[in-house]
């Protein structure tokens, strides 16, 4: 008589050899150190000189306008020194151009006014030190023009090195307020390119 094999009658994954397999949880060690962490590549030679060259110019620039608010700073103190005498507005009266028919109308102010200096009676026509500016719209002329109406009295400065320059409106003095913004792209512009050449030094002497 056959006995039936017990092992058919059991779950068919019972079957499966798992003796081929490790099933036992691995001991990894916890306190094992972490792989150590990626560096970036110092930068190459020639990125170095590229920001060493952007720094240079951006100093250069930032320097350019600090000479040129610095100088318009020292002129209006300059013109600010003249002495101011009292004079008489002659004739005031607005002038227009047209460059060619596709230009718009420009504007200005022509004005003359009366001043003395060391006893001599002198004419002036200077609104400000470039002269009258042009404008092309009409209601800045006529501003302008208003402040000074003919016949009427005000003060006026007198360039002492040259008594027959003067001028109604000194230039302003807000140039040397606002110095410090470009002086700011100097020292940034420096301090790139100062820090591009000491990491190539660096990297030449290790």
């Amino acid at each position: 008589m056959m006995h039936p094999n017990v092992n058919d009658d059991l779950d068919p994954w019972l079957k499966f050899p798992i003796h081929r397999y490790d099933l036992r949880p691995s001991h990894r060690r916890m306190d094992s150190a972490p792989p150590p962490a990626r560096t970036s590549p110092p930068p190459s030679t020639s990125g170095r000189w590229f920001l060493a060259f952007i720094g240079f110019a951006t100093a250069l620039i930032g320097a350019l306008f600090v000479w040129l608010l610095a100088r318009s700073y020292l002129r209006a103190r300059e013109m600010h020194a003249w002495p101011e005498v009292e004079c008489v507005i002659l004739h005031n009266s607005i002038v227009e151009r047209i460059h060619d028919p596709q230009s718009p109308r420009e504007y200005r102010v022509d004005v003359q006014f009366g001043y003395e200096w060391e006893g001599i009676p002198r004419i002036g026509d200077h609104l400000t030190l470039r002269g009258n500016p042009w404008s092309s719209k009409r209601v800045l002329a006529e501003k302008r023009a208003a402040e000074y109406p003919a016949g009427t009295t005000t003060t006026c400065r007198v360039n002492p090195a040259n008594p027959d320059f003067a001028v109604l409106k000194p230039d302003s003095l807000a140039p040397g307020y606002s110095i410090w913004f470009p002086a700011l792209f100097v020292i940034g512009g420096l301090g790139i390119a100062t820090r591009a050449l000491i990491l190539r030094g660096d990297r030449i002497s290790q």
